[in-house]
C-alpha cells in the first residue's frame, strides 16, 4: 500500500506528483500489428540492461514495473471526461495495476477493467449516447420492456440503476469481477448502514448499478444484503481503494469546481441539488486526499456542462483534449527521468 503521505506540496490545481522516488514504470506487451512506443522501446531496453547486467553478476534482476492505481471518481456526465486520461495512459504504454471507481467512474473503470482502450470507451460513448434520441431509445427499452411492463409498473419518475447499466454496456460485458483483466473495485452507499461498500468480486452490474444509482434520480439497488445508493455520498474519488497494494497513485477528480457560475443567482432547482452535492463531494474529497495524497491529482473544468447532460459527449471529451495532451507531456517527462535515474546506479562499476 502507498500508505498516507504530506499534502504539503501539492500545490498545482490539476496535476500533482509526489514522491516519484518509488515511481516505476509499467512497459505493457504490445500487439504484433501494433509498434512500440518510443516510451516503451526505451523501457524495455531498460529491462534488458537489468537482465544483462544481473546474469554478469551472477543473479538475474526483473522489472515488472510499478503497481499504478487508479481512481475515477463521479460527476455524472462529466465523469466522461474520464476517457481522455485513459487514452493518455494508452499512448504511453500504461497500464493500472489496480482501479477504483465511484459512480460513473465504476461504469468508465469497468470497461477499461474489461480490456477496453481509451478509444473504445469513446467510439461505445459515442454510439450509445451521441443524442437525445438514442439515450431516450435506450432508456425506454429498458425501462418499459413493452406495454405488458408499463400496465404493469406505471411511469416512475425514478429510473432503475440496473437496466441503466444494461442499456449502455456492450453487449459482451462480463457479467463478474473475476472475468476482468484488471482488479476493479467500485464504491457504493449502504442507505441502512451509512457506510461505504466495496464491491471486487461477485456479480458486476449489480454492483455499478448501486454505485450510480444517484438519491431520488434512481431507485436504491438491492445487492448482496445492502440498499444501495451512489457511492459519491461517502467517497466521490476512492483513492483508499486504488492505493491498495500499489505504488503511484492517480486521481481524477470530476465533480467540477464552482468558477463557471460563480456570480450566477437564477439557479434551476435541478441546479441548486446537483450543485449542493458537488459542494458535500468537494469536502469528502479534501478529507480523503489527506489520509491517502494522490501522486498526481487531476481535476478537470467541467462546470460548463451540466450533470445529466449526456447527449453532449463530444464536447464534454473534446473539452478535455488539451488537459490530457498536458497530462501525457508532464507523466511522459516524469517517466524518462525515472528512466535516466535506473540507468545510471546500474552503469557504475559494482564493488
Amino acid at each position: 500500500m502507498a500508505g498516507a503521505k504530506s499534502l504539503a506540496n501539492k500545490t498545482e490545481p490539476f496535476f500533482n506528483f509526489g514522491a516519484l522516488s518509488s515511481f516505476r514504470t509499467v512497459f505493457d506487451e504490445t500487439p504484433q500489428d501494433r509498434p512500440l512506443t518510443p516510451l516503451q522501446i526505451r523501457g524495455k531496453a531498460l529491462a534488458d540492461l537489468l537482465r544483462s547486467q544481473g546474469q554478469e553478476r551472477g543473479k538475474v534482476h526483473t522489472s515488472s514495473g510499478p503497481r499504478i492505481g487508479v481512481a475515477l471518481g463521479g460527476g455524472s456526465a462529466r465523469g466522461l471526461t474520464h476517457i481522455p486520461y485513459i487514452e493518455a495512459m494508452d499512448e504511453l504504454g500504461l497500464k493500472p495495476s489496480v482501479i477504483s471507481g465511484t459512480s460513473i467512474g465504476a461504469l468508465i473503470g469497468a470497461g477499461w477493467a474489461a480490456g477496453m482502450s481509451g478509444k473504445e470507451l469513446r467510439e461505445h460513448s459515442f454510439e450509445v449516447l451521441g443524442t437525445l434520441r438514442i439515450i431516450a431509445g435506450r432508456l425506454w427499452s429498458t425501462q418499459i420492456r413493452g406495454i405488458g411492463g408499463l400496465l404493469k409498473n406505471g411511469i416512475s419518475v425514478q429510473l432503475d440503476a440496473a437496466s441503466v447499466v444494461d442499456a449502455f454496456t456492450p453487449e459482451n460485458f462480463p457479467l463478474e469481477f473475476k472475468d476482468l483483466k484488471v482488479p476493479l473495485y467500485v464504491v457504493a452507499t449502504d442507505f441502512q448502514s451509512w457506510h461505504q461498500v466495496v464491491f471486487n468480486s461477485g456479480l458486476l452490474r449489480p454492483a455499478i448499478a448501486g454505485s450510480l444509482a444517484i438519491p431520488s434520480f434512481f431507485k436504491p439497488v438491492i445487492h448482496n444484503g445492502h440498499l444501495l445508493v451512489d457511492g459519491g455520498v461517502v467517497n466521490p474519488l476512492p483513492l483508499d481503494q486504488a492505493d491498495i497494494d500499489t505504488d503511484f497513485l492517480i486521481g481524477i477528480d470530476v465533480a467540477g469546481d464552482p468558477s463557471a457560475h460563480i456570480a450566477k443567482t437564477d439557479h434551476k432547482a435541478i441546479d441548486i441539488w446537483f450543485g449542493s452535492a458537488q459542494i458535500m463531494m468537494h469536502s469528502l474529497t479534501a478529507h480523503m486526499m489527506a489520509a491517502y495524497p494522490p501522486d498526481i491529482y487531476i481535476r478537470p473544468h467541467v462546470q460548463n456542462f451540466g450533470a445529466m447532460e449526456f447527449w453532449r459527449v463530444r464536447e464534454i471529451i473534446a473539452h478535455a483534449e488539451s488537459e490530457k495532451d498536458r497530462f501525457k507531456r508532464i507523466l511522459e517527462h516524469k517517466i524518462e527521468d525515472y528512466i535516466q535515474d535506473r540507468i545510471e546506479p546500474i552503469q557504475s562499476n559494482p564493488k
